[in-house]
């Protein structure tokens, strides 16, 4: 009968693992595909309520072609030749032929110190991420620098240039910089040549099946998919799907020891595994849809892509991973495959057995000092410094648009080719242009006429009127992505919309920055609250219990205060950022604490199935002696997944992946091996409060 058991067992695990192969294979090339649905324009991503956003929709209506501008900038310290004119000159007639640009383009502008041209080209805006191609067009024709002269191409156009190119570098260097970091660790963890071959697989089905379900959202617009998420997905379902593997495998392993049969093991694996895998990936899932809360419409979008990715992963490694154990049997484990000697678990974890019984002789000692420890990390929060990225802090190296922005700043109103933009009713345009022409910061107020976005207005020609309204435009002295342009937009603001009548609202590229900084305070404060809220009552219902839940979520957000203080010395002073962007403490926090809470899951739904059998501080120890090792592991996979991120030149993702994995290090080291254990030993049986596993165990030790 045992013989016939296994023999079906082994015939499902076969269908299995061939109906997911046929899957990868239909699902593979959608993986490839993610860029032609993403899009990287930041405006896109404001709510509909915001000013700049009504802005956008007012400009829409006064320009006959909606542009984006790209700005050609020819430059020679000792001053512009007249060869230098004639070549500006000359390009400028070749840029008017590229496709996609709008013509006529406006004459060359020059500065007043006669060391700089600039030329405006406006490019259509339909072209959407056809825009990189048209400046890489613009670039070929420039040329590089050449005999003292400089040609940069910046402005919104270059930037955006920049950014589509970096992040092309997802489907390509990052994907395989992220495989390479999981092959190295997992041929480290279990020493074998076979069996880092199970995991790796099944995590690259989960990527191919969560690229087909964003891909078929984002192309029916249901959601904004950007480079940003499509690089946190791709390390997310690689790391996450790891450590799922990993937890998996070391219970199948340690069932191995019992059961002689594989498919025998891996039922009882799977009943072992499954619901600490399930709670975590649905407590990771929750939290990232808490995402939809944002203003955001870039966050919005990032928590059910991130969210699709993880359900993807626990449906592969639930279904696909235990079929190809299954079919591996021992074999997969050599040249360690574990023998049926019904060994206790805990005598193959010998060095987590040495720390469980230190943790067991200190407790107290260790979780007050552990406790401490990440208290005085929490210091350096005071260098965080959460702003607004300029365009020069943006990426971690020198590129063609900020260049640009340099020399631009340099030799002309810093402002120029970026301004913002003021609507106001036609009655008051007046006084608001003289209102907004004395807000410090602003070095110039013109009005848009007919014709004059082909070139600069014909003097004393009256402002184009379109529904009652006139267009603004005010050039800023500070650059378009720095502090101080933001504080003028503020001011300008505060100005315009004091003008009695003139429903002003003022727009342009530094107002979005403004109204996405505000939006993001404004997600700190509502989506953390709602974040903890969800992962208290996840772990309550796991653990039957609200004192541990508390207690765990305690250590966590201790945690995530002191990734953030130790990030915040490491970005200042290691690598020299100015700053976080004003999206990184809630990225952070969701990926921090839904991923931290994963290890207290693991730990601690282990913890309480030893202490139903052995009582609560035993229990304790054993959990952490068993789950230690892979616990450390799984952290080990996500932080070296993370730092993959690393590989993208944009300063953002740099410092989400470093904070990630310091904090995941940080957890799984100092917070997971010591103080949750040390804690949970010194209180004992009241862990469990108000729950009948501590009432039970008190009653089994009185009457010991």
């Amino acid at each position: 009968m045992a013989g016939r058991r296994g023999g079906t067992a082994t015939l499902v695990a076969a269908l299995v693992v061939i109906g997911w192969l046929v899957v990868g294979g239909v699902a593979g090339p959608y993986a490839g595909k993610l860029g032609d649905v993403s899009t990287n324009d930041n405006a896109s991503f404001l709510p509909a309520d915001a000013e700049a956003t009504r802005a956008q929709d007012l400009t829409a209506q006064f320009a006959d072609q909606q542009t984006t501008p790209a700005l050609v900038v020819y430059a020679r310290t000792t001053g512009l030749t007249d060869a230098d004119r004639q070549r500006a000159a000359a390009d400028a007639a070749r840029f008017a032929r590229v496709p996609g640009v709008v013509t006529p383009i406006p004459p060359p502008v020059p500065s007043q110190d006669g060391q700089a041209l600039q030329v405006v080209v406006p490019i259509d805006e339909a072209e959407g991420e056809r825009i990189g191609q048209v400046v890489d067009e613009l670039r070929a024709i420039a040329g590089a620098d050449r005999d003292g002269l400089t040609v940069d191409v910046a402005g919104p156009a270059g930037l955006l240039a920049d950014l589509i190119e970096v992040f092309g570098a997802i489907d390509g260097p990052l994907l395989l910089v992220t495989l390479s970091v999981v092959l190295v660790i997992l041929l480290v963890v279990y020493r074998s040549p076979v069996l880092w071959v199970f995991p790796l697989l099944a995590a690259g089905t989960s990527y191919a099946l969560a690229a087909v379900f964003v891909y078929l959202l984002a192309d029916h617009d249901v959601v904004k998919l950007n480079g940003q998420a499509q690089g946190i997905l791709t390390v997310l379902v690689f790391g996450a799907g790891t450590d799922y593997a990993l937890l998996l495998i070391a219970r199948y392993r340690e069932e191995l020891h019992r059961h002689e049969r594989p498919w025998a093991a891996m039922r009882a694996a799977w009943r072992g595994a499954a619901p600490a895998i399930v709670a975590s990936g649905g407590t990771v899932i929750l939290s990232l849809l808490c995402l939809l809360l944002s203003s955001l419409n870039s966050n919005r979008a990032l928590g059910p892509i991130a969210a699709v990715g993880i359900a993807a992963t626990l449906l592969v490694m639930l279904t696909f991973l235990p079929a190809l154990l299954v079919l591996g049997g021992r074999w997969a484990f050599w040249p360690r495959r574990p023998a049926v000697d019904q060994a206790d678990p805990q005598t193959e974890h010998g060095l987590w057995s040495r720390i469980a019984g230190f943790v067991a002789r200190r407790a107290r000692v260790v979780w007050l000092t552990t406790a401490a420890v990440l208290a005085l990390l929490t210091i350096g929060l005071t260098q965080l410094g959460v702003t607004t990225l300029g365009q020069s802090a943006m990426f971690t190296q020198r590129t063609d648009s900020v260049a640009g922005q340099d020399v631009i700043a340099a030799h002309y109103p810093a402002g120029t080719g970026s301004p913002a933009t003021i609507f106001t009713r036609q009655e008051t345009a007046g006084q608001v242009a003289e209102v907004a022409q004395r807000v410090p910061g602003v070095a110039a107020v013109r009005p848009v006429t007919q014709g004059s976005q082909a070139g600069p207005p014909e003097p004393n020609a009256p402002p184009k009127v379109v529904d009652g309204r006139v267009e603004f435009e005010a050039t800023l002295a500070d650059p378009p992505d720095s502090d101080g342009a933001e504080r003028t937009i503020r001011d300008l603001r505060e100005a315009v919309h004091g003008v009695p009548g003139s429903d002003s609202v003022v727009g342009g590229f530094t107002a979005i920055n403004v109204d996405t900084s505000d939006a993001s305070a404004r997600d700190r404060n509502v989506i953390i609250p709602v974040v903890l809220l969800v992962i208290a009552v996840i772990l309550a219902l796991l653990l039957r219990a609200l004192l541990a839940p508390l207690l765990l979520i305690a250590t966590v957000v201790l945690s995530f205060l002191a990734t953030l203080g130790l990030c915040a010395l490491i970005f200042r002073h290691l690598l020299d950022y100015p700053g976080v962007d004003q999206s990184f403490p809630l990225f952070a926090f969701v990926f921090l604490v839904a991923l931290g809470i994963d290890y207290n899951i693991f730990l601690m739904s282990r913890v309480r199935e030893e202490s139903v059998h052995r009582g609560t501080r035993p229990g304790v120890l054993a959990g952490l002696a068993v789950t230690g090792g892979v616990i450390t592991s799984a952290g080990i996979v996500l932080a070296a997944t993370f730092s993959a991120l690393a590989v993208l030149p944009l300063v953002v993702l740099v410092e989400l992946g470093v904070a990630v994995a310091v904090g995941v290090l940080l957890d799984t080291i100092v917070v997971r091996s010591l103080l949750v254990p040390a804690l949970s030993y010194d209180i004992g049986a009241r862990i469990w409060w108000p729950g009948r596993l501590g009432r039970t165990d008190r009653k089994a030790r009185h009457a010991r």
